[in-house]
């Protein structure tokens, strides 16, 4: 019986023995740190800005940190405040560790270009009484930036006073702005807006529009015939044979350029040997490149694609006269979504109030896409099609003459179904031309 005892007694101690070491263990034990939510993030900021991001961690005690930003160490603090100094995409990890163990937060943040996150609005300015402007539309604030070209560039200007502003592209990364009537060429950063390059200004100057052949060359049209522009030197090479006259809209699609001349409609250039190798004529608004690389343009009560691979046309029954815009040149108020194409109903003299979308169905064209309201009328192009946001971009100023000019709106039209989105009035006289976004 003293055996059993002295055995139960042993056991007894053995167990709190063990007991007294679990606790122990138990005191010492550090959990590892735990993150909040989802450990890959998203965001974006522009340029300019910073990003306060955060380690998503509640408990930050006895924690140590490490923040990267593509590999680079860049903090050990709990937070970390981005502050991109240029655009891109970028990798941040946020690494937090204790004794326990550690974990990883990742966050992948785009980095807009200052004018990227939105769409240029090109504004040709009121005639002899200052140069045409550049507006910016950001699509974050919602809000329209004004002479945003001049802000970035406090040295340069659009002068002459007596030109206007009346075109935009962008082309190799790069927005190309288009003067009239003595005005120049100007060369930007598409993101930054930075000036590279420029045509001087210069009487006798009358440029329109403007395509690129390939990466160095371009073709710049005028009031007298079109000129071979090199793209990087900015130097004129004398102009395209057998083309004079006033040449407006132009655009490069396949092998093929196409210009619209105010004498004999659409001008087809081989882009290799820029031989003309066909003409359209009767021809008077364009252009619209659908996604099926169809060009569109219009003329009397015509509308035509002509298939960029063959050169065949084909016409469409507009159902209202196509008017062009050679007494005081703007870009053609035609545009295309996907495999649709805009097209406004504009008046001889003024701008209109019906915009038409053709589907690819003559019955599309029975009755408006959309239809202004009030005194709201169209101006300059008129309309453009945002890609990004799917939107039918429409510029108005109010009928009638003198301060009715200088109350203006921008509109935003689901390209879908027609529906207005939103819009922004503002006012000055501007005198829009044409809207520029990023592809």
């Amino acid at each position: 019986m003293k055996t059993q005892f002295f055995f139960r007694h042993l056991i007894a101690i053995a167990s709190l023995a063990v007991l007294i070491t679990s606790c122990n263990n138990d005191d010492d034990f550090t959990a590892p740190p735990v993150i909040n939510g989802e450990q890959q993030l998203k965001d974006t900021l522009t340029i300019g800005k910073t990003l306060k991001l955060s380690s998503k961690i509640k408990d930050r005690n006895n924690l140590s940190f490490e923040w990267t930003v593509d590999g680079k160490v860049v903090s050990a603090d709990s937070t970390f405040t981005f502050n991109p100094e240029k655009r891109g995409d970028f990798k941040i990890n946020m690494t937090a560790k204790n004794s326990g163990g550690e974990v990883t937060l990742t966050y992948d943040i785009h980095a807009w270009g200052a004018y990227e996150n939105g769409f240029f609005m090109i504004n040709e300015g009121w005639f002899g009484h200052g140069t045409g402007t550049v507006g910016f539309y950001r699509y974050d604030t919602k809000a329209i930036e004004d002479s945003v070209f001049v802000k970035v560039n406090p040295d340069k200007n659009l002068k002459p006073e007596s030109s206007t502003l009346e075109f935009g592209t962008i082309i190799n990364k790069k927005l190309f702005l288009v003067s009239k009537v003595g005005g120049p060429v100007v060369v930007a950063d598409a993101y930054s807006l930075k000036e590279e390059k420029r045509i001087e200004a210069k009487g006798g100057n009358d440029w329109r529009a403007i395509a690129a052949i390939n990466e160095n060359q371009a073709l710049l049209t005028s009031g007298k015939g079109i000129f071979k522009l090199n793209l990087n030197t900015m130097e004129l090479n004398g102009q395209v044979d057998g083309i004079t006259g006033q040449v407006g809209d132009i655009v490069k699609v396949n092998n093929y350029i196409f210009a619209l001349s105010a004498t004999k409609g659409v001008l087809i250039i081989n882009a290799s040997t820029l031989a003309v190798e066909k003409t359209i004529s009767g021809m008077a608004v364009g252009f619209a490149v659908t996604d099926d690389k169809k060009v569109w343009a219009a003329g009397g009560t015509k509308l035509i694609n002509i298939d960029s691979n063959n050169l065949e046309v084909t016409e469409i029954a507009l159902g209202f006269q196509a008017y062009g815009s050679w007494g005081a040149w703007h870009p053609g108020s035609i545009a295309a979504a996907k495999n649709d194409v805009f097209i406004a109903k504009n008046a001889s003299f003024s701008g209109g109030k019906e915009i038409y979308k053709y589907t690819g169905d003559v019955a599309s064209l029975a009755k408006p896409f959309v239809a202004l309201t009030g005194v709201n009328i169209l101006y300059g192009a008129g309309i453009g099609y945002d890609r990004k946001k799917n939107n039918l971009v429409v510029n108005t100023v109010d009928s009638g003459f003198g301060a009715n000019f200088a109350n203006n709106n921008l509109y935003f039209f689901n390209a879908d179904s027609g529906a207005k989105t939103s819009g922004v009035s503002f006012s000055g006289y501007y005198f829009p031309a044409v809207s520029v976004f990023h592809q």
